[in-house]
């Protein structure tokens, strides 16, 4: 049962897996009475983080009323949930992936909310790893909380995966896109739903990296206008610096556009994504930490694939439309 339901929470985390940088993906659920009555996931950073978006869910379905403000402003929905009468979850348990974290940033202490609203049962999926941000546990126990640590700890371990990376360096995304028998080439190949995402994945890496062949040959555009955000910024691979400055991708404005063969930046802590076909993929395959495909259902005689020799492990799978999202290493 314990495992089941902090399946649910990782599951609906990885639902925003990379779209919450610079912080983690972190799922929550909240039980009544045996059953599941609120299921959420932080999404994106500075917002209400899944805690607190679990917990205004929770009170929506107790209540049968609904807030009248913004619970993604996560001021707001702490002073909410604060003033509510004392004990409203007093018969509510909480399953959280990622220790609630103590100290106090962009958004207020998960920590000391739990702590204040006293819930019947808090479970943990993973102690929080990082220096300073843990505390959270210890918090609630010293409150009289009954704390439970480690359900799902390696499921939990891996989700957290691409933010200890890029505490210390890079972390390199490389995104696929293809058909069931692994073309790659002749115009789309996802739908609607997996193009908004990369979309929505391109708002938040710090530099878009893709080859120079690409760029020459397939005058990409690699804007955000799918999701309505900002451009990225992007680096081309390439040994040659001359590109064709009338390629879409030099048009859009307020983006940086790199042409480099330098891979320095990679030292430093960002989230990187990188598009490309087989020559990308190759030159860069000590380089990359993920994969993430998305593969469409249909078959295809365009000659073009990743002609590679790679094993990788599947991290996660789900659905974007038709495709199925796969997330592997």
């Amino acid at each position: 049962m314990r495992e089941h339901i902090m399946q649910l929470a990782i599951n609906k985390a990885w639902q925003y897996q990379g779209l919450t940088y610079p912080n983690p993906a972190v799922g929550a659920v909240i039980i009544y009475q045996d059953r599941v009555i609120a299921l959420q996931a932080h999404q994106k950073a500075g917002t209400s983080h899944a805690e607190v978006l679990a917990l205004i869910e929770a009170f929506e379905t107790l209540s049968a009323q609904t807030i009248d403000f913004d619970r993604f402003d996560a001021h707001k929905a702490h002073h909410f949930l604060q003033n509510l009468p004392k004990g409203f979850f007093a018969e509510c348990s909480i399953y959280i992936t990622l220790e609630p974290c103590s100290h106090v940033g962009k958004t207020p202490s998960c920590a000391s909310l739990l702590e204040l609203l006293q819930l019947k049962k808090v479970v943990i999926a993973l102690k929080d790893p990082i220096d300073g941000h843990s505390g959270g546990i210890q918090r609630l126990q010293k409150a009289g909380v009954e704390v439970e640590v480690g359900v799902m700890q390696k499921e939990a371990q891996e989700l957290l995966e691409p933010f200890l990376i890029w505490q210390k360096r890079a972390f390199v995304l490389f995104k696929l896109a293809q058909t069931t028998n692994g073309r790659i080439g002749g115009g789309y190949l996802s739908s609607q739903e997996s193009l908004t995402h990369v979309h929505q994945m391109r708002e938040v890496c710090d530099r878009l990296v893709i080859g120079g062949a690409t760029v020459r040959h397939d005058r990409p555009t690699l804007d955000c206008r799918f999701s309505k955000g900002k451009a990225p910024n992007i680096l081309i691979y390439s040994q040659q610096k001359s590109f064709d400055q009338e390629i879409p991708l030099f048009q859009i404005q307020n983006r940086e556009v790199e042409v480099s063969s330098n891979l320095d930046f990679l030292e430093k802590p960002s989230f990187i994504i990188i598009e490309g076909g087989e020559g990308m993929l190759n030159t860069m395959q000590t380089k990359i930490d993920w994969y993430l495909t998305y593969q469409t259902p249909k078959l295809s005689t365009n000659p073009l694939g990743y002609s590679i020799n790679r094993e990788l492990s599947f991290l996660h799978v789900n659905n974007k439309g038709v495709d199925m999202m796969i997330w592997s290493k």
